[in-house]
C-alpha cells in the first residue's frame, strides 16, 4: 500500500525532518505512525520525499528523510469553476474534483446558485472549507501538487478568465458538441465550467462561449453538481497528454 502522505511548508535540505504541527499530531496521535513506517512529505508544489520514522513523540514524528522527487505540474492545467452548490454539496465537489485530478478550482456565483457568498464573513468560512477539503483530498490522493482554491468570481469575471485561458469548456447537457469531439488545448489552462443544480442559465453560456468558451455534452444522462467535473475530469485526462 502507498504510504500516508502529509504537507509541509517546504522540504528540508538535510536528511532530517521533524514532522509537527497538526501534520506531525494526526501523523502520531491519529494514524499511529511507528519507528520504521515509511510515509510521504510533499511541500504541494511539486516536491516529494520518501521518509522513515526515526522516533515518536505524543505529537511529533522524526523523520530519516531518504529518495527525493518532483512532479512536472499537469499540461494542460484543469481550473474547475465550480458553481457554488448548497449545503456540503459543494465541499463534495471540490473533494471529488482534487482527488480527479483538478489543478485549481474557482467558486463561481452563477445566475441560478442558490447559495450566494454574499456576506464577507461567511466567504471566508466557506473559502475555509473548500481550501481544507481541498488540502486533506490532495493528501488522501497522494498528489504532489495541492489545487489552488481562488477567490469566487461572477459570471463576467469568469468570462474574463476564459478569454485569458488556452481554452474552456462549459457543462451543458443540451450542447451539441460531445465532449470528445471537442478541440482541446495540450498546454496552458483549460478551464472546466460546471453549473449549479438548476445548470448553466442560457444567458451564462452566451457569454461565456462568446469569449471563446465551447459548450459540451458529457453524454445522455444528466450529472449532479458535485460529480459532474469529476466524470468530466476522468474523460480530459483521457482525451490530453494529462494521463500520459
Amino acid at each position: 500500500m502507498t504510504p500516508p502522505q502529509f504537507l509541509v511548508d517546504a522540504l528540508p535540505i538535510g536528511d532530517r525532518l521533524l514532522l509537527d504541527g497538526p501534520e506531525g499530531r494526526h501523523a502520531a496521535t491519529v494514524r499511529r505512525l511507528r519507528p520504521g513506517e515509511l510515509l510521504l512529505v510533499g511541500d504541494g508544489a511539486g516536491s516529494v520525499a520518501e521518509c522513515r520514522v526515526d522516533g515518536r513523540d505524543r505529537d511529533t514524528l522524526a523523520l530519516v528523510v531518504g529518495r527525493r522527487w518532483t512532479v512536472p505540474a499537469p499540461s494542460p492545467r484543469v481550473v474547475v469553476a465550480q458553481a457554488l452548490v448548497k449545503g456540503d454539496r459543494g465541499e463534495l465537489a471540490v473533494e471529488l474534483a482534487t482527488e480527479a485530478g483538478a489543478d485549481a478550482v474557482l467558486p463561481w456565483r452563477a445566475e441560478r446558485c442558490v447559495v450566494r457568498w454574499d456576506d464577507p464573513s461567511r466567504t471566508a468560512k466557506s473559502l475555509a472549507r473548500w481550501r481544507n477539503t481541498v488540502r486533506e483530498a490532495a493528501k488522501q490522493a497522494r498528489r504532489a501538487w495541492v489545487p489552488t482554491v481562488g477567490e469566487p468570481v461572477d459570471t463576467a469575471a469568469l468570462a474574463t478568465a476564459v478569454r485569458a485561458a488556452g481554452g474552456a469548456l462549459v457543462l451543458d447537457p443540451d450542447a451539441d458538441t460531445a465532449l470528445a469531439d471537442a478541440v482541446l488545448p495540450q498546454r496552458g489552462d483549460l478551464i472546466l465550467v460546471v453549473g449549479p443544480e438548476g445548470g448553466v442559465a442560457p444567458g451564462e453560456v452566451a457569454e461565456l462561449t462568446a469569449a471563446g468558451a465551447v459548450a459540451v455534452r458529457l453524454g445522455d444522462s444528466v450529472l449532479r453538481a458535485s460529480t459532474a467535473a469529476t466524470v468530466a475530469l476522468g474523460a480530459l485526462g483521457v482525451l490530453t497528454q494529462r494521463w500520459r
